[in-house]
């Protein structure tokens, strides 16, 4: 169930980093509406994080955590605001992703 609430943790980890990116040059209610998304995507990525360190690792499940994190944000950035997604990137993002399955399958 933990890994579960850390996946989750993960996602929303990528939400407060998406909630950022759209912020950018924006004021008024737009921007506070952003500003909450952040928030609120913070809050409850690290109530999640929290949660799954109960029974989980600490090094596994930060690494997890981070990794999921990264490998969703540069995934958002190529698919929604149009990054460039070379060779190289998608190689190193799948080897990120190999990673994290790796852990997943050598922890306790």
């Amino acid at each position: 169930m933990n890994w579960i609430l850390l996946v989750f943790a993960g996602l929303f980890e990528v939400a407060f980093t998406f909630c950022l990116e759209k912020v950018k040059g924006l004021s008024g209610l737009p921007m506070y509406g952003w500003y909450g998304g952040f928030i609120l995507s913070l809050v409850l990525s690290m109530a999640l994080l929290m949660k799954a360190i109960q029974t989980l690792p600490i090094g596994t499940a930060y690494a997890v955590w981070t990794g999921i994190g990264a490998v969703g944000t540069v995934m958002v950035g190529i698919i929604v605001f149009k990054e460039p997604a070379t060779c190289w990137r998608l190689f190193f993002i799948t080897t990120l992703i190999c990673s994290i399955v790796g852990l997943k399958v050598v922890s306790h």
